[in-house]
């Protein structure tokens, strides 16, 4: 299969979450539809949100939404898979919004693929990232640099189509994520590509790596292989 140009990638920069959400349940919709068949990669980096995913509770937030509210953070209430997590400035992310007949029409492995398109972007900087069985997301030891939440749903045909995705912290403010219990689990911690490395990242040239990631891994179809469930929500 040919990626490109069979996939675009759609540069929003930085732009509230709101908005992104809208333009991606918008092409999600056109698929579901059957009036647009276009595959498609949307990149953004949000203003500090914290999201509450289908799984998640409220009580994962550690702080009231006036006093959130107050420095500048906002919170909704979301449909993809996974609990709470946190989107601010410094993070990458990314939805793709696709029919998933390429890939085998397997979400499952469709969520391997974001992990692998995250591992393999980390290690060109020689960073061992991996997978927690339990856990979705991208690991390096005991603490998260990427969460991956999406949801699945289904053409008349049968055939996923997906929307939300994945957020790779690189310059991220990692005090942020004290407000919340991230992905809702208390006992691993959550790291950047920042800290990993000890200097500040160029955060462009991030966005150009994942896309080159991208398309390696959805053409060559390598997984890994272990993908939670909770990671994605389908119907």
């Amino acid at each position: 299969m040919n990626l490109e140009p069979s996939v675009r990638w759609v540069s929003l920069g930085r732009m509230g979450y709101d908005e992104a959400l809208a333009i991606q349940t918008e092409q999600a919709e056109r698929l579901l539809r059957g009036e647009d068949d276009a595959q498609t990669v949307f990149a953004v980096e949000h203003p500090p949100t914290i999201t509450v995913g289908r799984s998640g509770t409220f009580d994962h937030i550690l702080m009231g939404r006036e006093r959130l509210r107050s420095l500048g953070i906002e919170v909704r209430e979301v449909d993809r898979g996974g609990d709470v997590t946190y989107h601010g400035p410094g993070q990458w992310v990314l939805y793709p919004v696709l029919h998933l007949a390429p890939w085998g029409n397997d979400i499952g492995r469709y969520v391997r693929m974001l992990e692998e398109v995250v591992i393999r972007a980390l290690a060109e900087d020689g960073v061992r990232a991996g997978r927690e069985k339990e856990y979705p997301g991208v690991w390096v030891g005991a603490d998260k640099v990427c969460a991956i939440g999406v949801r699945a749903r289904r053409r008349p045909s049968g055939e996923f189509v997906t929307y939300h995705g994945l957020a790779l912290n690189v310059n991220t403010n990692l005090a942020h994520f004290q407000l919340i219990v991230p992905c809702g689990i208390a006992d691993r911690g959550v790291t950047s590509v920042e800290r990993l490395l000890g200097r500040t990242q160029d955060f462009a040239a991030w966005e150009w790596r994942l896309k080159r990631s991208f398309e390696a891994v959805f053409l060559a179809g390598e997984t890994g292989s272990g993908a939670p469930e909770d990671a994605a929500e389908a119907r």
